[in-house]
Formats: structure tokens, sequence, C-alpha cells
């Protein structure tokens, strides 16, 4: 891993936000870091960022932008694949996820989700070439080397950011955001009660000529304090 890993190691404190699996939060913790440190023999430790559009930082990055960001499809899937709630006994409070490599300690800190929905592809073509009817959505800039099954009645509206998830593994939280843009394409598909409007939260969302009933089963992975955090902005 360490060979895909194209960045100078350097030393900083940083203030991380801490995003649980339950839910993001707007507590804050430090932790300081060396990356590429190493805390027992044979060990290596790197720090990293993941922003709500789904881009990966390495932690310490002063500006972080596509330019900056990873790129590789196949570190992408190589680390994201490997994701998991760190569980290590180390920077648990301040990175909640870590991607193990061999020896190398992969902590990972989000904007708010680990997972970032980006795009939403056609399943695979068959054996006889016929593309799927099933929909996925791809995260993290793996392509169709990340992917979960799209349930549009899955699709969850966060009350007071407007932000859009979806379900993804659990052991990555179970609640992945869908990125901004890909949120504005699906907009359009939302029904809402006549009483309230866009206003309030909708109720089905309409997909492929099919009426979905929104099921909010995500509603429950968001602690109420959440109601008006400061996670606002619109979709994504």
């Amino acid at each position: 891993m360490s060979l895909l890993r194209t960045a100078a190691l350097s030393c900083r404190r940083v203030a991380a936000l801490r995003c649980l699996a339950a839910g993001y939060t707007a507590s804050r913790s430090t932790a300081t870091y060396i990356q590429g440190q190493s805390p027992e023999p044979r060990i290596r430790e790197y720090f990293y960022y993941v922003d709500h559009q789904g881009q990966l930082f390495l932690d310490d990055t002063k500006m972080k932008n596509f330019v900056t960001c990873f790129k590789d499809k196949q570190f992408l899937v190589f680390f994201f694949t490997r994701l998991r709630s760190n569980q290590s006994g180390r920077y648990e409070e301040a990175f909640p996820f870590l991607s193990l490599c061999g020896r190398e300690r992969n902590f990972m800190r989000c904007d708010d989700r680990p997972v970032v929905f980006t795009h939403l592809l056609q399943s695979p073509a068959g054996p006889q070439g016929i593309m799927g009817d099933q929909e996925l959505l791809s995260y993290c800039g793996g392509e169709e080397k990340l992917t979960v099954l799209f349930r549009p009645e899955a699709l969850y509206m966060h009350p007071a950011s407007g932000r859009v998830y979806h379900p993804c593994s659990e052991r990555t939280g179970s609640v992945g955001l869908v990125r901004s843009a890909l949120a504005i394409e699906l907009s359009p598909f939302f029904v809402y009660a006549p009483e309230q409007g866009q206003s309030g939260q909708p109720t089905h969302f309409i997909w492929r000529g099919k009426q979905h009933t929104l099921t909010n089963e995500l509603a429950g992975s968001f602690p109420t304090t959440e109601e008006g955090s400061g996670q606002e902005g619109g979709v994504g």
C-alpha cells in the first residue's frame, strides 16, 4: 500500500471532526500524530480524511481539493474494502475508522460519513452481454469495484440538513451519504405530501416509472440532537 501512497510525511496537530457510525456530531477532539509514525516495531500508521464529496486525502493535506485527493482506483478499492470501525484502542475518538494493510494502520475521519455515493451505475452485463436490470450506487472513487445495490425506497432525506442518505455495509456504519451532485440529479423524483410541499419530508420516490414508498429506515441512525446541529446547506 505504501507504494501507492505518493505524499511527503509531515507532522501537525489536527482538530478532528468525530464521525460516528450512529451519525455525525459536532464534537471535536484533538489528536497528535506523525504521518508514517512507528509506535511499535515494524508497524506504520497513516491518517486520512474523506470529505462530503467522497474524496480521500492524507489528513494533514492543507489544500483539500480534486488536485490533492487520491485518484488511483486500485488504491481506493484496496483502502475502502478494508475500512471498518476503529476498535484498535488508538485514535478511536479522533479517527473513528480504520483500514488495515498488513503492518500498516490507516486511520480515517470524515466530514459526514465514511462512505459517500458518487455515481449511479447499471449492473454489469450478464453471460449473453445483456445489461442487468438492477442499478448500483458507486462510492468513493471505486467505480464498479465499490458498489451497493441501489434501493430507491431506502433513500432518506435528513429533515434538518436536506442531505440524502442510502444504506451501506454495516462495517462502515450502515449509512452512506449521497454526494451533492448526485443528490441534485435525484431530487426531482422525490414526491412530497400536497399539504406540506417541499418544506416537508418526501413520502415517495418515483424511479423508472414506478412509485416507491420511502421507508425512512435510516431515520433511526441519526441522533435526535442532530436536528439543527449546523449540518445545513441543502442536499449533499
